[in-house]
């Protein structure tokens, strides 16, 4: 048996996906319990109402060529008259659309609460996706799938219920009228007609669909160059580099414009062959009617009927097109999107996990190894004890290990190897939410909300009152600079906080830091990017912060350490010594030599 080629491959990855996505989708449009009654209630209601528009609209031609025949005499007419049926039909064509636009109504609720649901639950799960997943993944594009396939939810929804079935049961119903009134050799014609105008339109479709989602990857990647681009505005402007930025997005736009074209031009192909199809079966059709009523086995009623029905069967076939290529876009968006939620947590809650105990805030790493390529091991079998209370700081060259200490013991990751536990409990066995409460966190780069100055204060604790707020940030010596400002504490300080100097955003950290109030501080080089004077007053606040708290202090600048409790120098992954300052200059090691370096190194940088 031939093995498949790659094009059957995809045809069928797709299929399947497209079945998932509708699988997926289902349980929002029938959701169980009684909680949701109202869900299942308005879905029956709403199929009731497009059954009874779907009937009314299919015998409404029917009272049209009564009228049309008793105007001219060809019939007898009916005790309501002419004027009557005239009015009949009327009255079902305004019952038809006023069914189907209560339909509509009705199910709004429905459509939007299941939008509401999957893009709340797109965005925890994105949340709850690690960092390994996050610093690989390119935020422009990633916002865009999201986008994307949150609006394809409620389309989906309303046109997969609304549309596909209620087209079909429409074109059973015409053609059962039309075999019964004039003869099955109309309902040949017609079903030869649809059957063609399907398979056409499915065919051209599925291979525009291919072209779409091109189109898509085009769109992602030059929505990507933009965002990159703009996020990093002063980059591009340190380096004089706008043109080259402008090229390198021209270049992205140019292979969106290249497939948006090819997408456009295939729709125009698609159109005319579905108007071509249709044209010719509605000519078709009435030709026969006109030759019926000119050998009188067929009145002018008839041929009016006819040509109602024809009518009526071509808007929804024309929409079937619309629908179908819109349902196949919106299968593949939000097949993107579900990609997305399916991607696995790196980190995650053992089922039944317990909260984390914090007692006095004991932190322990115990044999720790990991490495973020298991062919590059960063820690190797590294001990570490930071008793209750006790301030130690982690020093060492670049590359060492001492960041990804703090990811680990704020469980970014999971480390490979032996175990890291706070007081006692293996961080693995706890819930992520009790462990990230029990840590606070001050980076070297504090990246704030483009929000007020209290937001961002007020971000570290959940309805933190205005006079919480207040004392945070008396505590890390920022009140004085933000009662200055014009708009106090209401201050915009922009994206990423950019209007703010290096210093004050550390402090608007380290405030939000002390509202959280946790009993462990990790301190990630938190003024490694500041000016010596200001790196002064910051190390200040940051001593007041630790008070009566466990804290892990990682940094580079020596000098910063040098009253901590304990120093741990770390080395190629590995503990090489282990003291006080005083200590480890005495031994004249690894930690000394760094020292002295360094007095070496900043007094000829700041002279310089």
């Amino acid at each position: 048996m031939p093995p498949e080629t790659s094009t059957e491959e995809i045809a069928r990855a797709e299929r399947a996906s497209g079945l998932r996505t509708i699988k997926r989708i289902a349980p929002y449009l029938w959701p169980e319990g009684p909680k949701h009654a109202w869900v299942r209630r308005r879905v029956v209601i709403a199929l009731t109402l497009l059954i009874a528009a779907k009937v009314i609209a299919a015998f409404t031609p029917i009272l049209y060529k009564q009228a049309v025949d008793s105007l001219g005499g060809e019939v007898p007419t009916l005790a309501i008259g002419a004027i009557g049926l005239t009015l009949a039909y009327g009255i079902s064509r305004i019952m038809t659309v006023g069914f189907q636009q209560l339909r509509d109504a009705i199910f709004a609720k429905v459509g939007q609460r299941a939008l509401r649901a999957l893009a709340l639950e797109t965005f925890e799960h994105i949340h709850r996706l690690s960092m390994r997943y996050h610093i690989t993944r390119k935020t422009g594009g990633l916002s865009r799938i999201i986008e994307r396939g949150v609006k394809g939810v409620e389309f989906l929804l309303r046109f997969l219920l609304f549309s596909i079935g209620p087209l079909m049961l429409e074109l059973v119903l015409v053609g059962i009228a039309l075999a019964w009134m004039l003869g099955l050799s109309y309902l040949l014609v017609v079903a030869l007609v649809v059957a063609f105008y399907v398979g056409f339109t499915l065919k051209v479709t599925e291979w525009r669909v291919k072209l779409r989602r091109e189109m898509n990857a085009q769109d992602t990647d030059a929505n990507q160059k933009a965002i990159d681009s703009l996020l990093n505005y002063e980059t591009v402007k340190y380096f004089g580099a706008e043109a080259r930025e402008a090229a390198r997005y021209d270049r992205a736009m140019e292979g969106y414009q290249a497939a948006a074209i090819k997408t456009a031009t295939s729709l125009a192909f698609l159109n005319f062959g579905q108007s071509l199809v249709i044209t010719g079966g509605l000519v078709t059709v009435m030709v026969m009617a006109a030759a019926g009523v000119q050998n009188g086995t067929l009145s002018v009623g008839d041929f009016v009927m006819v040509n109602a029905y024809m009518i009526q069967i071509t808007a929804p076939l024309n929409f079937l097109g619309t629908v179908y290529r819109e349902i196949r876009q919106a299968l593949v968006d939000m097949g993107e999107m579900f990609d997305l939620l399916e991607q696995p947590a790196d980190v995650s809650d053992k089922p039944g996990a317990p909260d984390l105990a914090v007692q006095g805030g004991t932190v322990e790493l115990q044999q720790v190894a990991f490495g973020y390529d298991p062919a590059r091991p960063i820690l190797k079998g590294v001990n570490i004890t930071v008793n209750a209370g006790e301030s130690v700081a982690l020093v060492g060259p670049s590359g060492s290990g001492k960041s990804t200490i703090g990811r680990l013991l704020f469980r970014f990751y999971d480390v490979n190897g032996g175990a890291l536990k706070i007081d006692g409990q293996d961080i693995r066995d706890v819930t992520q939410d009790s462990l990230h409460k029990a840590i606070g966190v001050v980076p070297q780069d504090t990246v704030l909300f483009n929000d007020t100055i209290r937001y961002n204060i007020a971000y570290g604790r959940e309805n933190a009152t205005e006079a919480e707020i207040l004392a945070a940030a008396q505590a890390a010596q920022i009140d004085g600079f933000i009662q200055s400002l014009p708009e106090g504490y209401d201050t915009q300080v922009g994206e990423r906080g950019l209007k703010l100097s290096g210093g004050e955003k550390q402090r608007v950290g380290i405030a939000r830091t002390l509202l959280k109030d946790p009993p462990i501080l990790l301190l990630d080089e938190a003024t490694s990017a500041l000016d010596t004077e200001t790196e002064s007053s910051i190390q200040t606040a940051l001593k007041r912060a630790g008070e009566g708290r466990t804290v892990l202090t990682i940094a580079h600048r020596l000098s910063t350490v040098a009253d901590a409790d304990r120093i741990v120098v770390l080395e190629d992954g590995q503990v090489v010594e282990e003291g006080t300052h005083d200590d480890l200059l005495a031994r004249g090691g690894r930690y000394a030599t760094l020292w002295h370096r360094q007095q070496i190194d900043e007094p000829a940088a700041q002279s310089a």
